[in-house]
């Protein structure tokens, strides 16, 4: 079928990996601001990564 197409089979696969993870990233981030606007919170997981980095730049301005 990708023969068809002018497609090869390793390109066949490298595509639809990298449109997998575009699509997971984009429903990953969609879900993200969808409980954003219904509740007015943040994710956790926001939450730890801007705390996360807080500590990197308080860690790097003692350097």
């Amino acid at each position: 079928m990708w023969n068809e197409l002018g497609i090869s089979g390793g390109t066949a696969i490298v595509i639809l990996v990298a449109l997998y993870f575009v699509i997971k990233w984009a429903v990953k981030n969609g879900v993200k601001e969808a409980y954003q606007d219904i509740t007015g919170k943040k994710p956790v997981e926001d939450i730890k990564n801007e705390k996360e980095l807080e500590e990197l730049v308080h860690d790097s301005e003692y350097e």
